[in-house]
């Protein structure tokens, strides 16, 4: 997958997450506006059946004050005498005795004739002391109409109760009655909630996806660097074995034995690379598929370190360069794989001498605390770019170099050095510097 395409589809991703909020925002936009339609449309409904109630209210109280009052001038004695204190409490001035009994009838018959149905609670009071002398509470059902909620309380209205009291007002209350408008519903939060969930878990897919393919993105690159180096490694000692054979073949060497044995030598070494090139690559595979067994015994790091430094002077007698030993560990003795860790350290080297430019010198350094053994592989290579610091350790990754292919291999050295120091429970890092060289630092425990 090149860069063009997945620039695509970071734009399509994006114009996919503003196109969701975009319809989010719209619908919500309107999901408000028919909430607040709505509750204006109740809050109307409300005020409106609010008013109608206490209009028949008023009426009903009036036309019970009618019935109670027995003087001649009915007209001024009810002017004022009907009062609206909330919208569901009302309160009504007499002048005259007024029996409970008598006034929950006429409360009833009237409430009941202004198809008002609903309960209230009504209450006699002594005009002097402004208390209540009376009260109860009437239920409306439906079968029944009008009934008195608990017939054996003590307040129950008995037409044998006696009553000589005067002077009194008496108050209605509607206790099912709102006496507010109705609130605006705050319900506005659970939209905008549900677009943020929305939109999140939206970009967390968008993330993970984008994270996938530049993943596979690179997986591809590495792969194909993989394929160009393995053929260019194999290809070599193919073309400079197959030459040898022709010309063996070809020329008779018989008055020539030196170079009939130097043809024979260059197929022999050839064929040795080209075996040890294929081997590298079954043994990661074989890593990979199955747990890898360690065999662990007790042996000198510092011995292996001496055997390394031993070929590698015998390896570059004519290319020069050396290696700097400060072998500085008390203990150096540790419970390892030999053969595991010899190969650490031979790939460490070879990789000092591979990515070096000019004649390549290596310090190599131990040290020890109370729990760790520490070895250190300093070159004065190339260097590694900051870039490539986190990747030199993934299998088939090399630093990339164009198309040269100057530096053999196919970035499984790190790979499987990693792998091993990790499974003798140690770890790696790196320090380098581009065109100052590269410090591998290995930690091994002691125990």
């Amino acid at each position: 997958m090149n860069r063009k395409t997945i620039n695509t589809v970071i734009i399509l991703g994006i114009l996919s997450l503003l196109s969701v909020l975009s319809i989010q925002l719209f619908w919500i936009h309107k999901t408000n506006e028919a909430q607040r339609l709505t509750v204006q449309i109740q809050e109307r409904e409300d005020s409106l059946n609010l008013k109608q109630f206490s209009e028949r209210a008023h009426i009903a109280l009036r036309d019970v004050l009618e019935q109670i009052n027995t003087k001649d001038d009915i007209s001024a004695n009810l002017y004022g005498a009907v009062k609206q204190i909330r919208p569901n409490y009302f309160s009504v001035d007499i002048e005259e005795e007024l029996h409970p009994f008598y006034l929950e009838q006429l409360l009833k018959r009237e409430f009941d004739n202004q198809s008002l149905n609903q309960d209230f609670v009504y209450g006699i009071y002594d005009c002097y002391s402004d208390s209540i002398v009376f009260g109860n509470l009437i239920k409306y059902t439906k079968d029944s109409s009008y009934s008195v909620t608990d017939n054996d309380s003590v307040g129950k209205t008995s037409n044998q109760l006696k009553w000589k009291n005067d002077g009194h007002y008496f108050t209605v209350l509607f206790p099912n009655v709102s006496s507010t408008s109705i609130e605006v519903n705050k319900t506005d939060f659970y939209p905008w909630f549900y677009l943020v969930v929305l939109l999140l878990l939206l970009f967390l897919f968008f993330v993970f996806t984008l994270n996938v393919i530049l993943k596979q993105k690179r997986l591809s690159e590495v792969k194909t660097d993989f394929i160009n180096n393995m053929t260019h490694e194999l290809k070599t000692p193919i073309s400079t074995i197959g030459l040898s054979s022709e010309l063996l073949l070809r020329d008779d060497f018989t008055g020539d034995p030196d170079r009939l044995h130097r043809y024979a030598e260059i197929i022999y070494k050839e064929n040795k690379r080209l075996e040890n090139q294929v081997e590298r690559v079954l043994n990661v595979a074989k890593l990979d598929r199955e747990k890898l067994t360690l065999k662990k015994e007790s042996c000198s790091i510092h011995d292996l370190i001496l055997e390394a430094k031993e070929s590698f002077d015998i390896n570059q007698t004519d290319q020069g360069g050396g290696i700097e030993l400060l072998l500085d560990a008390q203990k150096d003795t540790l419970m390892i794989d030999e053969v595991h860790i010899t190969n650490v350290i031979y790939n460490l080297l070879d990789n000092a001498v591979k990515y070096c430019n000019t004649v390549p010198y290596i310090d190599i350094r131990t040290w020890d605390d109370a729990q760790f053994f520490y070895l250190s592989v300093t070159d004065n290579g190339i260097g590694i770019k900051r870039e490539d610091l986190k990747m030199i350790f993934d299998k088939f990754y090399r630093v990339p170099t164009g198309n040269l292919h100057d530096v053999k291999g196919f970035g499984l050295g790190l790979y499987y050095v990693k792998l091993i120091v990790e499974e003798h429970g140690g770890a790696i890092q790196v320090k380098s510097q581009p065109g100052k060289g590269t410090t591998f630092t290995l930690k091994l425990p002691l125990k």
